[in-house]
């Protein structure tokens, strides 16, 4: 097992809080004690890693999710006997684990068992740090830190009720395609609505089906094909649209239409021959 460590930042709406991700592999390496201002939310993706946490060990395992809070001092190292570890981690302030409940969070057991959330995390990790768009940042983390903090900390869950939610949900649609080059975060739309964050992307959730990113994207792609039926390249096109860069274009592309923007472009050229 090759060591490696690979910090990405990401930025949760173009003015926001930074958030740190990391995806790591060791063979041997062994954490200095040590504690971070943020939580850490960490996944197990190979191996086994035993931490060092509140005088006593945890032990992780693939698929498993690792909690811990701001301020406690840790370790972490492979396992003897074992060929490594390898796992994905956020570092969040504690303010952005606080959306959609009551109070500071507070996780009594640091290792948790929740399949669906790891799956979601690990996903979310690996799209993020291939491509740290700051609403997509915005869309995905708020929600999933609920989640969180919902399912396996002691915080209180908010009410979830959100009325007016079409409205809303409307409003939001249009100020994205309105500014689909440099969107506004979620966060200025949500007190603009006088809400919180979290209300408008439940309210936009439960409305339209898809997170504000998700919606923005397919509506990019709708504009993509109308410029790729004009004739421009992709590169050209991904600019114009919104996107960060061809791949990101490409990505998406694919995504909702079955085919990379090229093979798109190419075929509607041929038709028209």
């Amino acid at each position: 097992m090759a060591e490696q460590a690979r910090w990405t930042r990401a930025r949760l709406g173009r003015c926001g809080p930074a958030l740190d991700l990391l995806t790591a592999r060791f063979q041997r390496h062994v954490y200095a004690p040590h504690a971070h201002e943020e939580f850490t939310i960490g996944v197990c993706v190979g191996g086994v890693e035993v931490i060092d946490y509140r005088g006593g060990h945890i032990r992780t395992g693939p698929g498993s999710i690792v909690v811990l809070e701001p301020g406690e001092m840790h370790t972490g190292g492979p396992a003897t006997g074992s060929d490594g570890y390898a796992y994905r981690a956020l570092y969040a302030e504690p303010s952005l684990l606080q959306e959609g409940t009551v109070g500071m969070p507070h996780f009594r057991e640091p290792l948790l068992d929740d399949p669906e959330l790891t799956a979601a995390l690990r996903v979310t990790h690996a799209e993020l740090a291939a491509c740290p768009d700051p609403l997509e940042a915005e869309s995905r983390l708020p929600w999933l830190f609920t989640a969180l903090t919902r399912r396996h900390s002691t915080a209180r869950a908010t009410v979830d009720l959100v009325p007016g939610a079409d409205r809303i949900a409307l409003a939001v649609r249009d100020r994205l395609a309105d500014e689909l080059l440099a969107p506004p975060s979620l966060a200025d739309l949500a007190a603009d609505l006088g809400l919180s964050r979290y209300q408008l992307l439940r309210a936009f959730r439960t409305t339209v089906g898809v997170p504000p990113y998700a919606w923005l994207a397919q509506y990019r792609v709708t504009r993509a094909r109308a410029l790729l039926e004009s004739g421009l390249r992709p590169a050209e096109v991904a600019g114009l649209v919104g996107f960060a860069d061809q791949a990101h274009l490409t990505r998406w592309f694919r995504r909702v239409l079955g085919v990379t923007p090229a093979a798109y472009r190419n075929s509607v050229q041929d038709a028209r021959r």
